[in-house]
């Protein structure tokens, strides 16, 4: 077994088809096959299902992929730092919109004057994006609100964090100082897209609750929803540091879910079988430093309340 026949491997994967795996490769398709056969031979397993003319991986063939791009990747480093003399050490970062919007930069900033060699890419979309980069070793660690679904993803809550339900200052429900949740049927809310942890966390919330949500508006932008909500007389749940500066501007009305049902986490994840260096490790302690957030001491409130 070599790196060859790993490389092979993930790119059948990753195509579907062993002819598309061969054309990406520039090899021949027989090639492929002995190699994928090969790599069957020396493990006595099954990689690959082969059902009317199309491939599926089998669980043996999932796991061994999940350490596979891990291997293929940590490679591709070695070979790179030893075969090239201006050779720049990198990490790559993902993060979640949410996060990209109240912390990342900052978390960057920290982590270059601790590590001034180390070049830093970031990435931002939503969790599921994220989550999937992340299996693909596209990134090397994560910072996301939403909740990893792979078991190969190891994920570990460091960050304090919280939703509320948000209006404009001139919406009706601004003027009440209770808020109940049958309020909310028939109302419009400017809502995050699908796969955004924010959305996931909410959407469940209101169906256990057996409330519909009239959707309005649907950005992956944070600034399009409070927009949404200061100029279209939307609602939104958003997390609180994304608001900070729109209720110190009086243009946004806060209600409170008391009952803690919209607490949550900022996590560091990454996958379980990377090695986890002393650049990451570095970072894993910035961002510790944004555990707490205290945004609204001697702000009025008005308060959600199920009932």
């Amino acid at each position: 077994m070599t790196i060859r026949h790993l490389r092979i491997f993930i790119e059948v994967v990753d195509s579907g088809k062993m002819s598309t795996a061969a054309e990406k490769l520039y090899i021949s398709q027989p090639t492929v096959s002995q190699a994928i056969r090969e790599l069957e031979e020396h493990y006595g397993v099954l990689l690959f299902e082969r059902l009317s003319r199309k491939l599926y991986i089998t669980p043996k063939g999932e796991r061994l992929l999940s350490y596979a791009r891990n291997v293929v990747k940590q490679f591709d480093d070695m070979e790179e730092m030893m075969l090239k003399g201006n050779y720049v050490e990198k990490i790559r970062i993902g993060a979640t919109n949410t996060v990209g919007n109240c912390i990342l930069g900052d978390v960057i900033r920290s982590f270059k004057e601790i590590n001034p060699h180390i070049e830093v890419y970031s990435y931002v979309n939503n969790t599921k994006d994220v989550e999937e980069k992340l299996l693909r070793s596209e990134l090397d660690i994560g910072i996301v609100e939403g909740n990893v679904k792979s078991q190969d993803l190891i994920s570990i809550p460091e960050v304090n964090d919280f939703l509320v339900l948000i209006c404009a200052k001139d919406h009706p429900l601004a003027k009440k100082k209770t808020v109940k949740l049958k309020d909310l049927e028939n109302v419009k809310f400017a809502m995050r897209e699908q796969g955004s942890g924010t959305r996931e966390l909410f959407e469940r919330y209101m169906l256990e609750n057996g409330i519909p949500i009239k959707i309005g508006f649907e950005a992956n932008s944070s600034d399009m929803i409070k927009k949404a909500v200061i100029n279209n007389q939307c609602l939104a749940v958003i997390s609180i540091r994304l608001v900070e500066e729109e209720i110190k501007a009086g243009k946004i009305h806060v209600i409170l879910n008391t009952n803690s049902d919209w607490n949550r986490y900022f996590s560091v994840v990454y996958h379980k079988n990377k090695v986890i260096t002393k650049e990451m490790q570095n970072l894993i302690e910035i961002v510790k430093n944004y555990k707490y957030v205290d945004i609204l001491q001697g702000v009025n409130t008005g308060k959600l309340a199920v009932g």
